[in-house]
């Protein structure tokens, strides 16, 4: 039987593991070369994610036409497919917080992957359904970025700007489904066009696995490990060390994310996306569906017009984050979607001459989408590191659901005989202007700005 004192003796033996020596996991330094390398991956796989999700959108109209839908059944079927999305998203912040943000990243891109493959070999409405059920992975790729790139570009300065640039991946995603249907599409067809967007995704999978883990996720591990094992000055020590909150060692779970500090924060931030992705779901992932109805554009110009709007859209990111990093993150995201909702009554209730289209549907994605380069860093603070997957993740699933929503109520609107115009000004004019009342209620994370902050702090 043990002494008390050689009990004492053993609790005072280092918990820590042997590391070969190898610099452990939470102590790898973060170089510039590493944040290039990290920033490069991620963006690459954004836009392989958007580019199947948008596509989908993009060539609904010629699915319709092969399967003899109207406009209206095509919409609810997306509708349903939507819901999928829903279903699958909800798994993915126990993942983050779980496995880690690099197995994250790996194992969304290879959803993505299925989901956009399998698509091209769809039968009907029901395995269409089935099937982009799983693009809900790949979408939730910007879940895993928000949370990684956080923690990566923790010390670097326009840290807002930096990740404008990844978060860009939507509107180049965007712009090379419809460009590259419109050169692909006459010649290899509208199922091959998803064959090759799978191919995208698994060279992201490829690219993934080289990747580090962020320190901050291996920290928690670590400490949770030291914990477990009754190193608790150790943990304390490495838990400040990377400036982790007091519950970073428990298991967290959806409740954490709705405590008395967070709970207002997690809500409006849920009730943003939401509305939100009710306008996206109307301008950009059937864009080419109300443009032709509302505006009477034919599918190519279509096509020529998503092409150009989001080329300027592009330019909305780095704006919005440029900004973000100096009017503070939470104003930028409000101003910028209040005044895209300005801007889509502009281009529904404005003349349909095609210049006057092209401008104004430019702006509306311009303040529509440029915004998330601001949102999603703001929603990477706004959470403590132990409920960062799962915060950024409660409020992300919204998006799906304002998809299912804004699709459901714009099909509904169309199969009751009322106009595109007036449809889409109900459900995706007003759904983007009260997403940006609800960032509102959100958490400031840098009202100063990042560089004024940094100014005074020196």
């Amino acid at each position: 039987m043990s002494t008390p004192s050689a009990m004492t003796d053993a609790q005072k033996q280092p918990k820590t593991p042997p590391t070969g020596g190898k610099v452990a996991a939470w102590d790898v330094p973060i170089t510039k070369k590493t944040i290039t390398q990290v920033s490069v991956i991620c963006f690459i796989a954004w836009v392989a994610s958007v580019y199947d999700y948008t596509l989908f959108g993009t060539l609904l109209p010629v699915i319709a036409a092969d399967f003899g839908w109207d406009a209206g059944q095509a919409t609810m079927i997306n509708t349903f497919a939507t819901v999928g999305v829903f279903i699958v998203s909800l798994v993915v912040g126990t993942i983050l917080d779980r496995l880690g943000r690099k197995r994250a990243l790996i194992l969304l891109m290879i959803g993505g992957a299925v989901a956009s493959g399998l698509t091209g070999a769809v039968v009907g409405a029901a395995s269409l359904i089935i099937v982009r059920a799983f693009s809900g992975f790949s979408m939730s790729e910007e879940v895993v970025n928000a949370v990684y790139l956080n923690e990566i570009y923790k010390k670097a300065k326009s840290r807002g700007f930096m990740f404008s640039l990844v978060q860009s991946g939507w509107p180049v995603g965007a712009l090379l489904s419809a460009g590259l249907s419109a050169i692909l599409l006459p010649i290899i067809g509208w199922r091959w066009s998803f064959v090759f967007a799978a191919a995208l995704s698994l060279i992201v999978v490829a690219l993934a696995a080289r990747l580090p883990e962020s320190p901050t996720f291996a920290a928690m591990q670590e400490v949770r490990r030291r914990r477990s094992a009754g190193d608790i000055e150790g943990a304390n020590s490495l838990a400040s060390e990377h400036d982790l909150e007091e519950a970073s060692h428990y298991k967290t779970g959806l409740k954490d994310v709705f405590t008395k500090d967070l709970r207002m924060n997690t809500i409006c931030l849920s009730l943003a996306w939401f509305f939100n992705w009710v306008a996206i779901q109307v301008f950009s992932v059937l864009g080419t569906t109300v443009l032709v109805e509302a505006k009477a554009v034919s599918f190519d110009n279509a096509l020529l017009i998503l092409v150009v709007a989001n080329a300027v859209a592009f330019l909305g990111y780095l704006v919005h984050g440029w900004v973000g990093d100096r009017l503070g993150r939470k104003l930028t995201v409000t101003l910028g979607w209040v005044l895209g909702g300005v801007s889509s009554m502009v281009m529904l209730f404005g003349p349909a001459d095609a210049g006057f289209v092209i401008t104004f549907y430019a702006i509306t994605l311009f303040f529509l989408t440029g915004p998330y380069a601001a949102l999603l860093f703001h929603m990477g603070e706004s959470f403590p590191a132990h409920v960062r997957g799962m915060g950024t993740n409660v409020a992300h699933v919204m998006a799906p659901v304002g998809g299912i929503a804004g699709s459901f109520f714009l099909g509904a609107f169309l199969l009751a005989g009322v106009d595109m115009m007036w449809a889409a000004f109900f459900t995706g004019s007003l759904g983007l202007f009260l997403s940006g009342i609800c960032m509102l209620g959100t958490r400031t994370t840098n009202r100063l700005g990042d560089h004024k902050k940094a100014k005074e702090q020196a």
